[in-house]
């Protein structure tokens, strides 16, 4: 299989020996040789990175052979903070594999970091005892287990979602154990564990069967009895004293965890053991720069100790005030260079390396016969030198042709399905036929004559070796990066739970209006138990509203300290809604008017020319993610629907809505129509400018850029080529919505980060041209907007799915401190990146650059402020760009849109001047590349915040997942109200019902003007009382929150099914339904047929049933009399218009069981047009 290499040779080599000419790609087909022979592998790597992609391919080379991986730590040596619960969960989970490969010896491959292999690790020992398994029919105590869970890092919360969380609710227990892809359920029966099953942690219900648990533990840290005593001993006689502040000490002592403890290691444990001593018997290969990887950490950990041990010693000033930190000398935790090369040397290492190397005395090399393949897609160097006429595909299919007639076996890798998808019908096109996936490289040797095979690998580039030829994607398309898939979805109803409803929050009643909400309580009222939800109203009045009626409440919002409660029984609630349902109604006449006159307008219908649209979109260098191929589709349906599009693409700072932008300005400018970008800010439009310039290099299609840093010559050439129509595509400010521009035929506008824009910009962009399409981008929309798309008044797409491997940003909240400041800037430095400090005013400029120049004198500041020269600023951002600066001092310039990878650290002056968007699109400028980014936010020393500020900041610290900007924007909505949609009058009528009911209402108004039959009136709730016990008892699901939160979804229910789903998903969660439960889903049921046939109240009693029309009403009068007349003597009609059925209901539960059926009936009847 590959030419000139003998691997049972290899495996018996005991002198250390070098592999030369292996090309990156090939190791697996080494690694997979060398196990075969009979020996497990060990293969270690210098970069962390490739560990997954070396892991894929390992899986289609050798499916056969297990592969363990094992990653270092994913913080910094000597860190605050510990490692990922994702990490450490790898990491013993291999520690485990590790051990048990001990015990009985197969063919493996282990995959290790060079930091992975220097970092000393628990003893084997006391890894085995940590691990632990279960299987059902099992004694075991649910106590035990829990107790092992909280000691082993897990955290015990009331709902289980991430890993590392575990959830104890009566006989049943949830947990998520690392390294599986579901959290597991185990349902105890006294102490035998009855059942292990899997569930989805968005749903929270059952997906399988599970045989047996197997529980690795989270940390390598383990808070027994005995590690806490000699962790006290050792950190004392290292040392000496502790004080008060030293909160590692006081934590440990305590038995708690606290972030970070693992830098500590050495001290929970008498001996510690290194990677070596668990490879034992393993052959171990490294990569060829493995020992001059482990020369640079060895310095580095050095360097951080020094850092750390002479900061401790400042006991002056600034310095003071941070927590105290004593390392532990490096000898302890890690292994140095010298130590990590004669290890290698005594295991006789096989060193792999690319190039052709001499052979010498001391390490003999085998030189295989393999090459890398050509490359045809061009570096970034080569763009202009070539000729653009050559095709790409034409190059690359006539060679796969050629190779295939030598006789050779042809692979095409691609990154994902989707990609590899892609570029093969783009080869189809160009010529390739007969291509046959494969799932593993044993198929290879399979194909027919004249056959290629296509894989999903993750390959940087192609080789060829012996009879194999392999092609890179990146080899036809250039460099791509490439996201992992994502393991789980995450539910859509996050909004909604952090808009739970919590005890002593004010809520908005439908009929009686503003209250506050106190608590549940159980009430008896006609013979038997109800939960109801206990209101205050002014005057010390109080409402007692039952549990199934909970859908009149919603939330009053944010601003609940300016509301007045309302009177119980007083007229002014009820005034009040009226009022502001008449002018909602006007506001929605408005809306709709603007919306139907779009809707009747024609506009271009812009459609793409298939295979050019394929390969513009394969020049995209990433996958595109599932929201985001979803928008780009809805985008090109509007445009080629033949009506004015008006869609809002809402993506969080940097999930790439550009490319949304870039693919419906090629769908337009290819119709020869001109697309218009407008940004808010010069930088943002010189950038814009530079990636739809690239992206549209060698289409017949010109970009031009509008703005302050374009020479006032030729800006006028843009205008009179904008007006000639020479122009296809103009990336500018707000200069472009000037009285001068004309344009010739403008088809698309696109305005990026749209809440810059005030209402004068946007009326303007209105009269542009009122059959344009519409393309509005933002992370951050306001309130406004959102609120336009959220009525239905405009489209809506949202990308809330993160791009390649991109990590959430890590918010810190904390009041100045130099030390905390000069740390966080220092360690990005060290990581080779730059770093944003932001301040709200020009006045703060000065007084921050001269204190970044006494305390952080080697880091080189760049200032930069919207006051200066266009030409001195283009200087200095080109300059930032380009890597001279370490730091951008500057003000909110850098707020919009701006993209610099390398910048990962971001630090906000006076974060309480800014305000909730300004501040999350701040942050969205740091984090764009694959390493974790900081955001640090200051507040003043020894001022007070304002209330607003302080709730802002919260919200900000509480949003650190990715994608949170529209969970942002409509927690914005929450707080400052969406003002009016139609005019300049942004105050908002939020204050006077409360967020949700406005909502609502809106809505409501939207739907009456368009004359929708289907107009839902909200503002009732069915009374229904039959003597049942209805709740859902504390014993059942003892968490207040959850509860609430089951009331609340058990409210909003319509349909039968919908109930049925709820039901199951409890019974999972909670096991067995109590009565009561049973009952309060059935009263629910009975509920939504109530509503259908617009019955207000409905009483059942042992003689029979009352049922009241609300409104003295009913949809189907005629069938209605003729019910009553079928029914004789056992029905009549009452003088309030009631009705009246005789039956004998001795018991509660014959009572409901009959309302439901005859509601049935009733509610069937409405249902028939009169």
């Amino acid at each position: 299989m590959i030419a000139g290499f003998d691997a049972k040779k290899v495996a018996a080599a005991t002198s250390p020996l070098t592999i030369g000419n292996v090309p990156p790609g090939m190791e697996p087909l080494l690694l997979a040789e060398i196990a075969r022979a009979g020996q497990a592998v060990a293969y270690v790597i210098s970069d962390g990175q490739r560990m997954a992609d070396l892991e894929q391919m390992l899986g289609f080379v050798a499916p056969d052979i297990p592969v363990l991986t094992l990653p270092a730590w994913d913080c910094l040596p000597y860190d605050r903070v510990s490692p990922s619960p994702d990490v450490s969960a790898r990491r013993l989970a291999a520690l485990s594999g590790l051990i048990a490969h001990a015990r009985k010896p197969h063919a493996a491959i282990v995959l290790v970091t060079v930091n992975a292999m220097l970092q000393k690790i628990a003893p084997s020992d006391v890894i085995e005892s940590l691990a632990f398994s279960a299987r059902p029919g099992g004694v075991i105590r649910m106590d035990d287990i829990a107790v092992r869970l909280e000691r082993n890092g897990f955290d015990r919360v009331p709902t289980v979602r991430e890993v590392g969380e575990f959830a104890v609710r009566g006989g049943i227990l949830d947990v998520f154990v690392p390294g599986t892809e579901e959290p597991v359920r185990l349902d105890f029966f006294g102490d035998t564990l009855e059942t292990i099953r899997t569930f989805d942690p968005a749903s929270q219900r059952t997906t399988g069967q599970a045989r047996s648990l197997d529980l690795n533990p989270m940390s390598e840290v383990s808070l027994t009895p005995e590690t806490i005593s000699r962790f006290r001993k050792n950190y004392l006689s290292l040392f000496g004293a502790t004080t008060k502040e030293d909160s590692l000490y006081q934590a440990v002592s305590e038995g708690r965890r606290y972030a970070g403890m693992e830098h500590w290691l050495p001290l929970f444990y008498d001996h510690l053991e290194t990677a070596f001593d668990y490879l034992k018997g393993f052959r171990i290969v490294t990569d060829h720069t493995a020992r001059e990887a482990a020369t640079e950490r060895s310095k580095l950990v050095t360097d951080y100790y020094e850092a750390r041990r002479d900061n401790s010693g400042l006991g002056k000033g600034a310095a003071a005030q941070g927590a105290p930190y004593k390392p532990v000398p490096p000898g302890e935790l890690y292994l140095d260079a010298k130590a990590f090369s004669a290890e290698l040397d005594s295991a006789s290492a096989i060193r792999l390396t690319p190039f052709n190397e001499m052979d010498a005395d001391s390490r003999r090399v085998v030189a295989l016969d393999a090459h890398v393949g050509p490359r045809w897609a061009k570096t970034q160097t080569e763009k202009d030198d070539r000729d653009e006429k050559v095709n790409v595909f034409d190059l690359a299919v006539k060679h796969i042709a050629g190779k295939r007639a030598e006789g050779r076996k042809v692979l095409i890798t691609g990154w994902s399905t989707g990609s590899l998808d892609r570029l093969l019908q783009v080869l189809d096109e160009h010529g390739l036929k007969r291509v046959k996936p494969i799932e593993t490289l044993g198929e290879l040797q399979k194909l027919a004559k004249g056959e290629a095979a296509a894989a999903v690998l993750s390959l940087e580039g192609g080789f060829e070796t012996g009879d194999i030829a392999v092609i890179g994607e990146q080899d036809i398309l250039g460099d791509r990066m490439v996201r992992r898939g994502k393991r789980r979805k995450r539910g859509a109803d996050y909004i909604s739970e952090v808009a739970g409803l919590d005890e002593g929050s004010l809520v908005v009643h439908a009929e009686h209006g503003i209250g506050r909400f106190v608590g549940l309580t159980n009430i008896q009222a006609a013979g038997a138990l109800r939960a109801c939800l206990e209101l205050h109203y002014a005057d010390d009045a109080k409402l007692f509203l039952p549990v199934e009626n909970i859908d009149l409440l919603s939330r009053y919002g944010s601003d609940a300290a300016e509301a007045t409660l309302d009177k119980l029984g007083g007229g002014a609630w009820q005034a009040r809604k009226a009022k502001l349902k008449k002018r909602l109604l006007d506001m929605a006449d408005g809306l709709i008017r603007i919306a139907a006159s779009r809707m009747t307008r024609r506009a271009p219908v812009l459609a793409a020319p298939d295979g050019l649209y394929d390969e513009f979109a394969a020049r995209f260098p990433y996958d595109e993610t599932e929201d985001q191929a979803t928008a780009i589709e809805a985008v090109r349906d509007d445009l080629s629907a033949g009506r004015p599009m008006d869609r809002l693409v809402c993506g969080d700072v940097g999930f790439g809505k550009t490319e949304v932008a870039l693919r419906a300005a090629f769908v337009a400018a290819m119709n020869g129509g001109q697309v218009a970008v407008v940004v808010p800010t010069t930088l943002l439009a010189r950038q814009h400018f530079k990636t739809f310039r690239d992206r549209f290099r060698g289409l017949p299609i010109r970009v031009a850029q509008a703005s302050r840093l374009v020479p006032g010559k030729e800006l006028n050439q843009v205008k009179k080529d904008l007006t000639d129509g020479k122009v296809d595509i103009v990336v500018g400010t707000h200069a472009l919505l000037g009285s001068g521009v004309n344009f010739a035929n403008l088809s698309l506008l696109i305005i990026d980060e749209e809440q810059h824009f005030g209402v004068k910009h946007k009326e303007r962009l209105k009269e542009l041209k009122s059959d344009v399409h519409v393309l509005t981008l933002s992370a951050t929309p306001i309130p406004r907007t959102l609120q336009l798309a959220m009525t239905g008044v405009r489209e809506l797409s949202l990308i809330t799915t993160p791009p390649v491997d991109r990590m959430a940003v890590r918010t810190f909240i904390s009041p100045f401190d130099s030390l905390v400041i000069r740390e966080t800037l220092m360690r990005e430095h060290y990581r080779g990146g730059q770093s944003f400090y932001v301040c709200p005013r020009l006045a703060d400029l000065a007084d921050i650059q001269a204190f970044l120049q006494s305390d952080v004198p080697e880091l080189k500041v760049a200032v930069a402020h919207g006051q200066m020269a266009a030409s001195e600023l283009e200087d200095i951002m080109n300059a930032f760009y380009d890597g001279t600066y370490d730091v951008l001092l500057s003000t909110t310039i850098v707020e919009s849109g701006l993209d610099v990878p390398t910048a990962n650290t971001l630090i906000v002056h006076r974060a309480d001047m800014f305000g909730l968007a300004q501040l999350y699109q701040l942050r969205g400028r740091v984090g764009r590349s694959k390493v974790r980014a900081f955001a640090l936010f200051t507040l003043p020393v020894n001022r007070t915040l304002t209330t607003m500020a302080e709730r802002r900041l919260k919200v900000l610290q509480s949003l650190d997942t990715l994608g949170a900007g529209f969970q942002l924007a409509s927690h914005d909505l929450d707080i400052r109200g969406a003002g009016n949609l139609l005019g300049e009058e942004q105050s908002g009528h939020i204050k006077e019902v409360g967020f949700e009911l406005y909502q609502q209402m809106l809505e409501e108004a939207v739907a009456e003007v368009r004359g929708d039959d289907e107009i839902v009136d909200t503002g009732w709730s069915p009374q229904i009382s039959v003597g049942i016990t209805v709740m859902i008892p504390e014993t059942y699901v003892p968490d207040l929150h959850l509860r609430m939160g089951l009331y609340r979804r058990l409210g909003e229910l319509k349909e039968l099914a919908e109930i049925d789903g709820i039901g199951a998903e409890m019974i999972d969660r909670f096991g067995p339904l109590p009565v009561e439960v049973q009952n309060l889903m059935k009263v629910v049921y009975v509920k939504s047929l109530c509503r259908t046939a617009n019955v207000e109240k409905l009483d059942a009693g042992p003689k029979g049933l009352v049922i009241t029309f609300r409104d003295k009403q009913f949809p189907n009068p005629a069938g209605l009399v003729g019910y009553i007349a079928k029914q004789g003597t056992m029905a009549k009609i009452r003088p309030d218009q009631s009705v009246f059925l005789t039956r004998d209901l001795p018991t509660p539960e014959k009572r409901l069981t009959t309302a439901a059926q005859v509601m049935k009936q009733i509610a069937e009847m409405a249902r028939q047009p009169a």
